[in-house]
């Protein structure tokens, strides 16, 4: 995932993705537990992501309250 795509929205559309990308890294987690993942980078790149959202997500938060 892009940085400039995450960029772009808003904090309640980052809490969704990130719910969905969590459950991606589950099932990918439970195909690995199962010898069906092919692709273990996936697990990887799946918690940058999630990584990269929530560092966006406090980011928002901490110029709201800047701004309040």
């Amino acid at each position: 995932m892009k940085m400039k795509e995450i960029n772009e929205k808003t904090k309640e559309e980052l809490q969704s993705k990130l719910t969905e990308v969590k459950k991606n890294l589950f099932a990918i987690k439970f195909k690995k537990a199962t010898g069906q993942l092919e692709n273990y980078m996936m697990i990887y790149n799946l918690k940058k992501d999630i990584a990269k959202i929530n560092t966006l997500i406090r980011e928002k938060e901490l110029s709201m309250d800047k701004n309040s």
